[in-house]
């Protein structure tokens, strides 16, 4: 066998792949599902107080959900819920800070 005349080099360092690469699919059913999951817990909520306290507990518990499916489940789900739990905690305390910058009162208490 010839030595290659270094024309045309093949790679020379290796290549790394993912064991188990997060793909679409598994990434946007998490991420529906936390969707899911923030509104039900949006809608017990009688008032702004309520609705941040109740987004906040499931946001919390997504989160322990989404660590689980990272350690021995899908992690494509995983950063999907991790995702949408991120997200809706951001608009509850959107409204909440919309509230007590308008009302100048902190609703939470």
């Amino acid at each position: 066998m010839r030595p290659p005349s270094g024309l045309f080099p093949g790679p020379t360092r290796p290549t790394y792949r993912e064991a188990h690469p997060v793909t679409a699919a598994p990434l946007l059913a998490g991420l529906g599902a936390g969707v899911i999951w923030l509104a039900l817990f949006g809608a017990l909520a009688r008032d702004l107080a309520g609705y941040a306290w109740w987004t906040l507990c499931a946001a919390v518990c997504a989160w322990v959900v989404a660590i689980v499916l990272a350690l021995i489940g899908d992690r494509g789900t995983a950063v999907g819920v991790a995702l949408a739990s991120g997200v809706g905690l951001s608009i509850a305390v959107a409204f909440v800070g919309a509230e007590w910058i308008t009302t100048e009162n902190w609703p939470l208490w």
